[in-house]
């Protein structure tokens, strides 16, 4: 049994189904506990897991999609798609971590009863808002690039837009 493959089919297409979900869905969980109290809440322990599972997750993927890579014919599309993939885990890897960041930050302050230094809290609060709005929106913006990339690697020219 190999690790890149499962019933015959490489690990690398069913991980990035997860992914392509996982990273907006996180991006938007992260912008809203950082801007909503109550959403934040409601969140818990969800925001820093799938922190957690976005770190994990994409360097799997593209370790999966390298072991793929050498097994199909090279192309210039796979060539794209793997260079965007590439790209893809910094900002991941900074989504997640702002994940766990704004969880931890705000779980600290929500048990810390006293309101000392409350402009300096709130100025916090907008600085985790606009930098998830930022990290969010790039991370969603690389991930969208590298699918579209490996949609048009794999399927541009080998279908047809007529029924046969």
């Amino acid at each position: 049994m190999d690790l890149y493959s499962v019933n015959g089919l490489p690990l690398h297409v069913l991980l990035v189904h997860l992914v392509v979900v996982l990273v907006p869905v996180t991006a938007l969980a992260v912008l809203l506990a950082a801007a909503f109290p109550t959403l934040r809440r409601r969140l818990g322990i969800v925001l820093p897991a799938l922190g957690l599972a976005v770190i994990a997750l994409v360097p799997l993927t593209t370790q999966a999609g390298s072991w793929l890579q050498a097994r199909v014919a090279p192309t210039p599309l796979i060539g794209v798609h793997a260079g965007l993939g590439g790209a893809l885990w910094p900002w991941t890897l900074s989504l997640g971590l702002l994940g766990i960041l704004v969880w931890l930050w705000h779980t600290v302050q929500d048990r810390r009863r006293r309101v000392r230094e409350r402009a300096g809290r709130r100025a916090v609060s907008v600085l985790l808002v606009l930098l998830a709005l930022g990290l969010g929106g790039a991370a969603t913006w690389q991930t969208v690039l590298v699918g579209e990339s490996g949609s048009r690697a794999i399927w541009q020219g080998s279908f047809s837009e007529t029924p046969r």
